[in-house]
């Protein structure tokens, strides 16, 4: 994508090539390690619960707060600062996104109380909010085809996936040891820190508006959630975060009283999930490379909801090896429904699209948990919440299998392609 480099910087394209893809190459490896920073904290969550369960005394829908903090303030941080991406620029955006992530992490030091944790949490998910979607639109800008585009959202995830190994693990290596789960949040600010100071010296494409579409307003977000395509796979994205989030936020408290002979793999089960859904990209890339999207995702969610069916089924000793399996069959389908999402808009709307489709991610991300919470106090058990990450687990395969048989997307991703290539033309 030399011809990007090209505008930002006022120069001639020739003689130049080299450069701009070592430019572009180091733009996307920020990129990749910022997601993979990120992924520490908030798939974490799941191994602190229980520790804050214990220190506070609190219900597990109480205790839930710890995530549906972070959620709701990347939730509204989407919906009402996307379009920052398409105003200040991606590289801004992500700068400044960054500096708020590191203060509110830095802040857990000094802070004891429940409520102040939830305070920061909401803080760094709107941090979170601003420089995601930034990182978003900043994929669509180095993009030529929604294929292209599908293909980096994978690898953003593989990194992401990276992230959500090292926290759950270095937080259960933290409390083995009795140190305390708020140096996962030092490590990450300390992360933060070095991508701030690399991010703002390095030169960034310059963002792509289409002569024919103008720059994405707020007062603009409430036309576009009327479009079919965006409501479409904003829930079918709703759908999978619901099952996913059972696992990282309330697998360790169903596993948590388990005493059969898998001992080692109920008190690693969330690291081994996450070990297993970054496998799952080497996966999700050779089966993309043989088989068309909808397939994949037909087939991997269908596995997903048999892992489902099969925990709920065989309680705890059965949930054991199917709940951490599941997570092989989960890596490709968020970045593969977001991509194609995002890719059914021209680019210069990407940040407002990507924040409103993160928004619903985190709505989701708040409202699952919090309703299997609210379910497994009411019947006394964790067990009993993932009754409902089943049902959302079966929903979404039926869906996806729908979208497969009937075509339902493909019209609008080509159109969109085709669009693309007659600019670029």
């Amino acid at each position: 994508m030399p011809h990007l480099f090209k505008e930002e910087m006022g120069m001639p394209n020739q003689g130049m090539k080299s450069e701009n893809k070592h430019n572009m190459g180091l733009v996307l490896f920020l990129t990749y390690l910022m997601f993979l920073m990120f992924a520490m904290t908030t798939d974490a969550v799941g191994v602190i619960i229980p520790k804050i369960i214990e220190e506070f005394k609190l219900s597990m829908a109480q205790a839930g707060a710890f995530h549906y903090s972070t959620m709701s303030g990347i939730a509204l941080s989407g919906l009402f600062l996307g379009s920052l991406a398409d105003k200040l620029g991606r590289k801004w955006s992500i700068v400044v996104g960054l500096i708020a992530y590191a203060v509110a992490c830095l802040a857990f030091a000094i802070v004891n109380h429940f409520v102040f944790f939830l305070i920061l949490l909401f803080i760094s998910g709107a941090a979170i909010g601003v420089f995601k979607t930034a990182a978003i639109a900043l994929i669509g800008d180095l993009t030529n085809s929604s294929q292209q585009h599908t293909k980096i959202m994978n690898m953003v995830e593989g990194f992401f996936a990276i992230g959500a190994i090292i926290g759950p693990w270095l937080v259960t290596q933290l409390l083995l040891n009795g140190a305390s789960w708020k140096w996962l949040y030092m490590f990450a600010a300390f992360i933060c820190v070095i991508l701030v100071l690399a991010a703002s010296r390095v030169a960034y494409p310059k963002s792509i508006k289409a002569d024919s579409v103008e720059k994405i307003n707020f007062t603009d977000v409430i036309p576009l959630l009327k479009d079919k395509h965006l409501l479409s796979f904003s829930a079918l994205i709703m759908l999978y975060v619901g099952a996913e989030n059972a696992i990282f936020v309330w697998m360790p408290s169903f596993l948590k009283t388990y005493k059969g002979d898998l001992q080692f793999f109920a008190i690693y089960a969330l690291p081994i999930f996450f070990v297993l859904r970054a496998a799952g990209r080497f996966l999700g890339s050779w089966l993309m490379s043989h088989l068309k999207w909808t397939v994949v995702l037909s087939l991997c969610s269908a596995l997903i909801a048999l892992c489902f069916i099969g925990a709920v089924i065989g309680g705890q000793g059965v949930a054991v090896l199917l709940l951490p399996l599941s997570g092989l069959f989960m890596s490709v389908i968020y970045p593969t429904l977001n991509s194609k999402g995002i890719s059914g808009f021209q680019k210069s709307q990407h940040g407002t699209i990507g924040g409103i489709i993160l928004f619903f991610t985190c709505l989701s991300a708040v409202i699952a948990p919090l309703l299997m919470g609210i379910v497994s106090d009411h019947f006394g058990d964790a067990k009993f919440g993932f009754y409902v990450a089943t049902v959302f687990a079966i929903i979404l395969f039926v869906a996806l299998l729908l979208n497969h048989l009937f075509n339902a997307s493909d019209n609008r991703l080509s159109e969109v392609d085709n669009e693309l290539g007659q600019v670029q033309g």
